[in-house]
């Protein structure tokens, strides 16, 4: 499943998540680190879960980041969009992160390599928060979300081959249920439904394992 077999974007939308979003003025790094410092029961998702099992085979490790960052106007949510000839997510909006290296210590210190080397994010600009229960891909990874707050100025330089475009969503429109979408698939020859979350903003088109990832997220800061 690492090439896709079909087009995300074309699919109809099956129905809007519609939960009430979380209220934006929470969204602060002082409400956001006590939540984390003290954090809820709640329940995580993960659509896409079976599809590791079905695959027979142990997942892969990996880690991203979930850069927050402390803009004026609002937090915002930094994304890469992934040069197409990549043979993981080729072409996909996806969260700064990779396999975790033998020489990492922890998936923290994966997120941050990562992120460091695709997007040229400095971990002295990253108060990492904690992080969300692993998200188990389709394509067969185990990813731990670590959740960091990014403080500006920052330098950021995206790695040519890894990374085609550096973008910011505003964090409030991510974590509103009315902006997530659920759409469908039929995957040739493996008898098996794929639903999966969509979160398209202007010329950016946020799904799969990302948005799941998101949808996490939003639960957590809900509950």
């Amino acid at each position: 499943m690492s090439k896709l077999s079909f087009n995300p974007e074309t699919l109809p939308v099956d129905s809007i998540a519609g939960e009430p979003a979380v209220p934006p003025d929470t969204l602060t790094a002082s409400w956001l680190r006590e939540r984390f410092a003290n954090p809820p029961a709640w329940s995580p998702e993960n659509f896409e879960e079976p599809l590791v099992r079905l695959a027979g085979r142990a997942p892969t490790p990996a880690a991203v980041l979930m850069p927050l960052v402390l803009r004026e106007g609002g937090m915002t949510l930094l994304l890469t969009q992934r040069t197409a000839h990549l043979n993981d997510h080729a072409g996909q909006v996806s969260l700064p992160g990779g396999r975790v290296d033998r020489v990492d210590a922890s998936a923290v210190e994966t997120a941050l390599r990562e992120t460091e080397e695709e997007v040229g994010l400095h971990r002295r600009h990253i108060e990492i928060l904690g992080s969300l229960p692993d998200y188990f891909t389709g394509t067969g990874f185990q990813v731990t979300p670590v959740v960091g707050l990014v403080h500006p100025p920052f330098d950021q330089r995206a790695d040519p081959f890894e990374v085609e475009e550096i973008f910011e969503v505003p964090l409030a429109f991510l974590l509103d249920g009315a902006n997530h979408q659920i759409r469908s698939v039929d995957l040739p020859g493996a008898h098996v439904r794929r639903s999966f979350y969509t979160m398209p903003y202007g010329r950016f088109f946020v799904w799969g394992a990302t948005a799941g990832m998101l949808r996490n997220l939003f639960h957590f800061l809900r509950a």
